[in-house]
């Protein structure tokens, strides 16, 4: 009853601001520029013609309804860029704007300081208070079904896959988010300090497929489906490109909305095939045999086919372009024992069509096997965005790295604008701030010889370390591999006295902190380094890149997917390898220059970069850096960075 009442009332104060709106004028009489340039100011900046023109035209996006591709270089300001028009687009007419980010640091930043300014500056102007709501996907809360279904089972937790020792300790890790979930307000993960590991988490969170939703006894109290309610009540819903996999597989998770904008939309593909990737290994069959014995129904069949399939998998490696009788005829009897027991249950439901999608030879779905565990993602994700996220709404995508080789046409066609149901799109490069040429040099190791198939050698390795003696410090190395890293920082450590810090050795976020505190120190890591690190000033003045990341030719996915092209008449390598690296070599060049006061070197030690054919489609969408091949005047004008000249 008062769950009712309380929806009610938050429906009638919607409809009173949307009254409101349509009291006030029509056209107010402060611009979209205008609003813009006083948010600007009242943060201390200053008006940047690319973040104007990007704001017109997302305004101009929005009331169209039209599909807007805009690249935004690094200093634009682009969050504010979309935040003022979409505000007050929103205030004017009533409607609702869907914003999604890929990383949930950008989340917070937007929610807690961008939007808060901006919905200042508009409630000044037009009379309307805009609201806005985060909303994270299903598994970033509390389940307390799940919470009561594992009470007592905590010291269980992990013994398939640890000693007696280590499953205690999970289980205990198990039991304070247990205690936690009973009493927190909003069940959000992030607000379990100090956290707990993901196999923990994972014992007391469900996805939106596992979800009873209204069947769920705790329906009324459930964590997620709240925050989905702030959503519909919200004008503005903020959330992230997870959740947008989640809706473009045909679940409704987002409200009704008249524009969607998607930032760092280059990661938007890559985000929505990681969501849409199906797995079964041991810890999965382990997580279903325990809700099928907190459901009171016998496991038996089902972990004994579990087994066998785990044996299976143990025989089995890579791509599966028919998936054999070894490993199907376990998935089915799995998926029979669960009909026969548990068919009404909603994550027996979403394990069983997990199955069904994995052996179906419909071609939707490439599966390989991988570490025991195995894998099925969506070979083409174009036509599930555009239908299910773009249709018949405003939308406008956003990055600093859209515009590859030279043009828009390849993102456009990954997201799925191109699509002719969707109507015209227009791709616009707002520039940047930047004097490129004049802050930073772009040095290619022409004479080196292309890495191999092992990464780097000893001459590479000895190369990067005389450019950070030249630096003396105050280096981000980007490489391509785990292994890579963990090599180039025991050779760095051998051969120069430098603080050199290395991804997996603490917890990332640690490590940039630590990096960012010391004018000479380097760090080292992987492909989650390559982008959303913000490291503005001395601290990083030299972005060492081992070698062009091109997918791995075994990547199952990228193997399919270039396949589909070249079946269709095109260049696979062109279209799906090429343009993969092209965007990460974008971001990763683009770690250097942070501020319009930054000076630096990207030092890039691939010569494919300059001697392939494809070298100068991977260059035209990087900064356009003073190019060289010279290293002795590439040593000497880091020497100057680190004398502070």
């Amino acid at each position: 009853m008062g769950r009712s009442s309380g929806k009610s009332t938050r429906r009638t104060e919607r409809s009173l601001r949307l009254s409101l709106t349509r009291i006030l004028p029509p056209s107010s009489s402060v611009s979209v520029v205008e609003v813009l340039d006083a948010v600007v100011s009242e943060i201390g900046g200053s008006r940047r013609e690319g973040q104007v023109e990007m704001a017109e035209a997302v305004y101009d996006a929005l009331t169209d309804g039209g599909h807007l591709l805009v690249q935004a270089g690094t200093g634009t300001g682009k969050s504010m860029g979309y935040l003022v028009p979409a505000v007050q687009w929103v205030a004017k007419t009533g409607g609702r704007a869907i914003v999604s980010t890929a990383t949930l640091a950008l989340q917070r930043q937007i929610t807690q300081e961008d939007a808060p300014r901006v919905i200042d500056a508009v409630a000044a102007d037009t009379g309307v208070r805009v609201k806005t709501a985060l909303l994270k996907g299903w598994q970033n809360y509390a389940c307390l079904k799940r919470v009561n279904q594992t009470a007592g089972q905590e010291s269980l937790f992990g013994e398939a896959l640890f000693g007696e020792e280590q499953a205690t300790d999970m289980g205990k890790h198990v039991l304070r988010a247990r205690e936690w979930a009973l009493e927190s307000e909003n069940g959000d993960r992030d607000s379990l300090v100090p956290g707990v590991p993901d196999l923990a988490w994972r014992q007391i969170s469900v996805s939106k497929q596992e979800c009873d939703g209204k069947d769920c006894p705790l329906f009324n109290e459930c964590f997620p489906e709240k925050a989905r309610e702030e959503a519909m009540e919200a004008d503005i819903v903020i959330t992230n490109h997870a959740m947008l996999g989640v809706q473009s597989s045909g679940i409704e998770v987002l409200p009704e909305a008249g524009a969607v904008i998607i930032d760092e939309a280059h990661d938007l593909v890559g985000r929505v095939t990681s969501q849409l990737t199906i797995r079964v290994g041991a810890a999965d069959i382990g997580r279903i045999s325990r809700m099928m014995r907190s459901a009171g129904k016998l496991d038996t069949e089902f972990s004994r086919h579990g087994d066998s399939l785990l044996d299976a998998l143990k025989e089995a490696e890579g791509r599966m372009r028919i998936v054999p009788d070894t490993i199907r005829e376990p998935l089915g009897a799995m998926a029979r024992a669960l009909k026969d027991s548990c068919e009404s249950e909603q994550w027996a439901k979403a394990f069983m069509k997990d199955i069904d999608d994995l052996l179906s030879e419909d071609g939707k779905y490439v599966v390989w096997a991988n570490e025991d565990a195995l894998y099925g993602a969506p070979l083409d994700v174009a036509g599930p965005i555009a239908n299910n996220v773009f249709s018949e709404r405003a939308a406008v995508l956003t990055s600093a790295t859209l515009e590859i080789g030279g043009s828009f046409d390849p993102m456009a066609y990954q997201v799925g604008l191109a699509f002719p149901d969707q109507g015209p799109w227009e791709g616009l490069d707002v520039g940047s701030p930047f004097e490129y040429p004049k802050q930073g040099i772009m040095y290619v190791a022409a004479d080196l010889p292309a890495p191999g198939r092992d990464g780097q050698g000893d001459e590479a390795l000895a190369r990067m370390a005389e450019l950070l003696r030249a630096s003396d410090g105050g280096a981000l190395g980007l490489f391509s591999s785990r292994r890579g890293a963990e090599v180039a920082a025991e050779y760095f450590r051998k051969h120069t006295d430098l603080p050199i810090f290395c991804q997996g050795e603490d917890q990332l976020s640690t490590l940039v902190s630590d990096f960012k505190e010391d004018d000479r120190a380097c760090l080292v890591g992987t492909l989650s380094l390559w982008q959303g690190i913000d490291i503005p000033g001395r601290a990083c003045r030299l972005v060492l890149i081992d070698r062009i990341p091109f997918p791995r030719p075994d990547d199952p996915v990228s193997q399919a997917r270039t396949e589909q092209v070249g079946k269709r008449g095109g260049n696979g390598f062109m279209q799906v390898s090429a343009t993969h690296a092209a965007v990460l070599m974008a971001q990763g060049a683009g770690r250097l220059l942070r501020s319009t006061t930054d000076r630096g070197v990207v030092a890039i030690f691939d010569s494919r970069l300059v001697s392939k054919a494809y070298g100068g489609y991977l260059r035209s969408g990087m900064p356009d850096m003073w190019p060289t091949k010279d290293l002795e005047l590439t040593k000497k004008s880091l020497e100057r960075l680190a004398r502070g000249q």
